[in-house]
Formats: structure tokens, C-alpha cells, sequence
């Protein structure tokens, strides 16, 4: 199941990361009118949007019917603003906006597997299922590395058609395989009630905050990296979309480590050493160092933390909260994580239109993760140690 639901994640995520690697060829290549760089910013960023703030419905969604059936349901629906855009819309600015507002249903299923693998396994073991299971962001890094490739050599049509004929072949996967864990309860009471009980919990602002910063840093880079490289460092589109799918690599891998160290270690010190590296290292970027020394040690060392701080969120979530609500807490912490990528992208394209440089934009990533860092080492921490324990010491007394 939970291998299943890593593909399925995987998949959607491809499909919604379509827009950001051909963001900066539509602008070079014309095809679609004279874009500035805040248009192409505003493209890659729309997708990313509905993504995240779909979330919250689907979270509550999947409480309620459970990922057995939410699964299936969001990759089938996936599948039709792909083909719109692959076989309408690529000569129109306004059609690809509107194309990339529904691609971001693919982004919602992030919310569907997060309660799915939780229910699966027991509490001390949570971290590295759910960071094996968040590993499937990865799918960004297969849109990085074939899009423009595709799109290029075997024809404008390929990439959207290849990623809608995977997407229905893992729905009817999803459709006959997957199975919700046997002591799954499914969540009682109306949407909006929940919704309110759920966004009244401490861990679940906490958690957002969090998340915003660490998945939402991740997104932000995985989603604008390309045009940020080409700009930055005049490389060629596909040049700067083989580093960013670098990036997503590194940060893909961090995860499950992040919520395998979180399980070991706890929360805490995983978060904290994470936001660190991430306040130096944005730092050092947005002085545009050399990017065959410092500039690539800093952003790899951003990517291993951003991704290791994804996973260490959601192992936090899954430890303090009700399993029957996991799915609720998911969606908010997920579109907060979602809203922090869509943010940054427009900030750095403004920015940059009006300074012809991004070093204000990462200063402001630095400052937002010291911030980040001293909530962790706070507020965070007194919400965390209670609950962190107690599975450590159920374990204990059963062994005893």
C-alpha cells in the first residue's frame, strides 16, 4: 500500500509540475506573445495555488471515504485539464492559466496519502513511512528532466500525452489494488465542523508555519529554479532544468531520511538543524556567488533541508494527532505548504523586475528561516515534548 500510494504521488505530481520547466521556453521561444519574467512566474505558480489550497477539501474528503476511493478520483480527474492543455491550449497565454488551474488538482493528492500511509502503520514507525511516502515529490524531477526534452524533440503534444496515459493506467491500478488499512475510522460530522476543530488545534497552525517554509521553500525552487538559473547564470533552458531536477533529487531523498531521523531522534532537533542551514544558505545565494562552488554547495545544502524539514513536519503531524484527523490537519498543513511556494515565485519575478536582481528575494528567505527556527526552538518544542514521549514509553512499558 504504501508503494502503491508513493507511484500514485508521484505520478500526480509529475502531471502538475508539467508548466514549470517550459515556463522560461515559452518566453524565449514567443509562442505565446511577449511574456515578462512576472508572467512566467504567474504561470508556473497558478497550478501550484489550486494544489494547495484543494487540499483542504480533499484532506477532509479522505477522512471521510478514505483513500481507496480518493486516489483513483483525483488522478482520473488530473487527467483532463492535462489533455486540454496538451492539445489546446499551448498557443495561448490565457487558455494555459486556465489549463494550469485545474492541473493543480494533481497537487491535492498529497492530502490523500498522508492519512492513507498513517492509518497503515503504528505510531513509532509513522516518520519514515510518511517521508517514504513524501519522497514521491520526486515526480517534479521527472517533469524536470523530460518535459523539455519531449516537448522539443518528439513534439509539443508527447510530454501531456504520456503523463495523462500513466495517470489512467495507475487510477485503474488504484481502482482494483489499494485497500484502506483494516482500523481506519472514518471521520464523523459535517465538512465545515471539522474543518473548524481541525484549524483550532495548536499543531495545526504550528505545522503550517512549518510547512510553508520547508515544502513551500522546496516548491518555490522546484517550480522557478529554471528561469531563476537561466537569468542568473545564463544558462540554456535545459541546462537549468537538469539542475533543478539536481535539486529535487536531493531534497526527494532528505525526506524519508528527515522522518526516519524524526522517529529516532524527534522532532526538534531535525526541524531546527534543517531551518539553520536553510537561514545560511539562502544567505549565501542571494549574494549570486559562483555556481560551480559556492553557489551549488548552497543550494544542494538548501534542497537535503528543505526536504529533510518536509518530512520532519509530518512526522510531528502524524505523531501528535488523532489518527481520525490526520487527514483534516493534512490538508491545512499541505496548503500551507503549497501557498508557501506560490508565494516566493512571485516575489522573486516583482523583485527582480524592479532591481534586476534576486538577492532581496533569497534575503528574505533567510530571515523567514530564522524566524521558522526560533518558533521550532519555542513554541513548537512545548507542543512536540509531551507528545513525542509517549511512544517511546508505551514501547518501553510493553517490552517491560
Amino acid at each position: 500500500m504504501l508503494v502503491l500510494a508513493t507511484v500514485g504521488f508521484a505520478v500526480n505530481f509529475w502531471a502538475w509540475a508539467l508548466l514549470s520547466p517550459l515556463g522560461p521556453l515559452f518566453r524565449t521561444q514567443g509562442t505565446l506573445g511577449e511574456l515578462s519574467e512576472s508572467d512566467v512566474a504567474l504561470l508556473v505558480a497558478v497550478p501550484v495555488l489550486v494544489g494547495s489550497v484543494g487540499r483542504i477539501p480533499v484532506g477532509a474528503l479522505t477522512d471521510r471515504y478514505g483513500g481507496r476511493l480518493m486516489f483513483p478520483l483525483v488522478s482520473a480527474a488530473t487527467i483532463v485539464p492535462i489533455l486540454f492543455i496538451g492539445f489546446f491550449a499551448l498557443e495561448s497565454y490565457a487558455a494555459l492559466l486556465v489549463g494550469g488551474f485545474f492541473l493543480g488538482i494533481g497537487g491535492t493528492t498529497f492530502a490523500v496519502g498522508v492519512p492513507f500511509v498513517n492509518a497503515w502503520f503504528p505510531p513509532e514507525r509513522r516518520g519514515l513511512a510518511i517521508g517514504i511516502f513524501g519522497a514521491g515529490m520526486g515526480g517534479t524531477a521527472i517533469s524536470a528532466l523530460t518535459t523539455v526534452n519531449l516537448y522539443t524533440s518528439a513534439g509539443h503534444r508527447v510530454p501531456f500525452l504520456l503523463t495523462a496515459v500513466i495517470l489512467a493506467v495507475y487510477a485503474v491500478v488504484a481502482w482494483f489494488v489499494l485497500r484502506d488499512a483494516p482500523n481506519r475510522r472514518p471521520a464523523a460530522g459535517g465538512f465545515l465542523p471539522r474543518l473548524i476543530a481541525n484549524a483550532k488545534l495548536p499543531i495545526s497552525w504550528q505545522a503550517c508555519i512549518l510547512y510553508a517554509v520547508a515544502f513551500g521553500g522546496y516548491v518555490a525552487f522546484s517550480v522557478y529554479l529554471p528561469s531563476y538559473l537561466k537569468i542568473a547564470y545564463n544558462l540554456s533552458a535545459t541546462d537549468a532544468a537538469n539542475r533543478m531536477a539536481g535539486f529535487v533529487v536531493i531534497a526527494v531523498v532528505m525526506r524519508p531520511i528527515g522522518g526516519w531521523l524524526t522517529d529516532r531522534f524527534g522532532p526538534i532537533p531535525v526541524l531546527a538543524s534543517c531551518f539553520a542551514v536553510v537561514v545560511v544558505g539562502a544567505a549565501i545565494a542571494s549574494t549570486t556567488p559562483i555556481l560551480e562552488n559556492f553557489g551549488t554547495i548552497a543550494f544542494l545544502a538548501m534542497a537535503a533541508a528543505l526536504g529533510g524539514g518536509s518530512g520532519a513536519t509530518f512526522a510531528l503531524v502524524a505523531q501528535v494527532t488523532d489518527p481520525a484527523r490526520v487527514g483534516g490537519v493534512t490538508g491545512l498543513v499541505g496548503a500551507a505548504g503549497g501557498l508557501g511556494g506560490f508565494v516566493p515565485p512571485l516575489i522573486m519575478g516583482y523583485v527582480y523586475g524592479r532591481t534586476q536582481s534576486y538577492g532581496i528575494g533569497l534575503v528574505l528567505l533567510s530571515v523567514t528561516a530564522a524566524l521558522t527556527l526560533l518558533l521550532t526552538l519555542t513554541i513548537v518544542r512545548r507542543t512536540a515534548q509531551p507528545n513525542t514521549q509517549e511512544p517511546r514509553t508505551a514501547t518501553s512499558e510493553g517490552a517491560a
